[in-house]
C-alpha cells in the first residue's frame, strides 16, 4: 500500500490536536504506548473504563486529522 505524506492542513491540524489535547509530543506518544498496551492485553478488569476512553479519544482525534485530506477532495 502507497502511503501519501500528510499535507500541510493535516499537520498543523495534528500539531494542535497534540498541543492542546497532550501538552507535546512526549505526552502523546505516552498515550499511544498506552495504545498499543491496552490492544495487546485488553482483558476485562486490566484496564478502567476511563483508561480505555482516554485511548479512543487519542485515536479519534488522529483519525479525524487524517481525514481532512478525504472531506476537501470531496468538497
Amino acid at each position: 500500500m502507497k502511503y501519501k505524506p500528510l499535507t500541510k492542513t493535516q499537520k498543523i491540524q495534528l500539531s494542535h490536536f497534540i498541543k492542546e489535547g497532550y501538552g507535546s509530543p512526549q505526552e502523546f506518544a505516552k498515550v499511544l504506548d498506552r495504545n498499543l498496551e491496552m490492544l495487546f492485553y485488553i482483558e476485562e478488569e486490566v484496564f478502567t473504563p476511563r483508561e480505555v476512553q482516554s485511548v479512543v479519544s487519542a485515536l479519534r482525534g488522529i483519525v479525524t486529522v487524517l481525514r481532512i485530506r478525504e472531506r476537501k477532495k470531496s468538497k
